[in-house]
C-alpha cells in the first residue's frame, strides 16, 4: 500500500494529474441532479481534488464521504471545505479505499476504477456491494477501452459485468453520451443496484 500511496501522492505534488478536468465531471454532475434527496448517505473513492465533492455541498447534500489514498488532494480539500466538515455534513479521509467501512446509498465512481490495478477490479465490486446498504447503488463513468500500460487502466463492458453481475440485482451499461470531448466514445455510464 506504502508504494501506491506515493505513487500517487508524487503524481499530485508534480502536477501529473492529466485525468483531473478542473471542475465536475459532466457525468457525475448529471448523476447528483437526478437525486432527489439531499440526505442519502454518497461517498467518493479516489476523490482525488474533489470538484464532486464541493458540487454535493453546494446542492445541499448532508451526508458526504470522499477518500483518497494521496494526502495532497485531501489536505486541498479539507482546507477549502472547512465549513461543510465542521458542519458534519462532508467527511474527508486519507486512507484506502479498501481498508474503509461504513453504509452508503450512493457510491459515485469517476476515475477510481481505471487507476487501481486490474486484479483488484473484483475486490473494488465486492467492496462497494459491501459498502451499500440495500437498494444503494453504485454509479459512474468506465473506459470501455484498452490502453498501453496503465494508469489509467482500459476495459471493456464484457469485463465489468463479471464483476458486478453476480453481486447486485440490477445492472446496466449505456454509451456515455456526456463525456468531455477528449473521452467521447471511449466511455460507458454504469449503475449497479443492491
Amino acid at each position: 500500500m506504502n508504494d501506491v500511496k506515493q505513487f500517487w501522492q508524487q503524481r499530485y505534488e508534480a502536477g501529473q494529474t492529466g485525468w483531473d478536468l478542473g471542475a465536475v465531471s459532466p457525468p457525475l454532475k448529471h448523476i447528483i441532479d437526478r437525486i432527489n434527496d439531499k440526505s442519502l448517505r454518497v461517498l467518493i473513492p479516489g476523490c482525488g481534488n474533489g470538484y464532486e465533492a464541493s458540487y454535493l455541498m453546494e446542492s445541499g447534500f448532508t451526508d458526504v464521504t470522499v477518500i483518497d489514498i494521496a494526502s495532497a488532494p485531501v489536505e486541498r480539500l479539507k482546507a477549502e471545505l472547512t465549513e461543510y466538515i465542521k458542519a458534519g455534513k462532508l467527511n474527508v479521509l486519507c486512507d484506502d479505499f479498501f481498508e474503509h467501512s461504513g453504509q452508503y446509498d450512493y457510491v459515485l465512481e469517476q476515475t477510481f476504477f481505471c487507476a487501481i490495478n486490474p486484479e483488484l477490479r473484483p475486490h473494488y465490486a465486492a467492496k462497494v456491494h459491501s459498502l451499500l446498504a440495500n437498494n444503494g447503488k453504485v454509479c459512474g463513468v468506465l473506459f470501455n477501452r484498452e490502453f498501453d500500460g496503465g494508469p489509467p487502466f482500459g476495459g471493456s463492458v464484457v469485463e465489468y459485468e463479471a464483476y458486478f453481475r453476480p453481486l447486485f440485482r440490477l445492472v446496466s451499461f449505456e454509451s456515455c453520451m456526456l463525456s468531455i470531448t477528449p473521452r467521447a466514445g471511449s466511455e460507458v455510464f454504469f449503475e449497479a443496484v443492491k
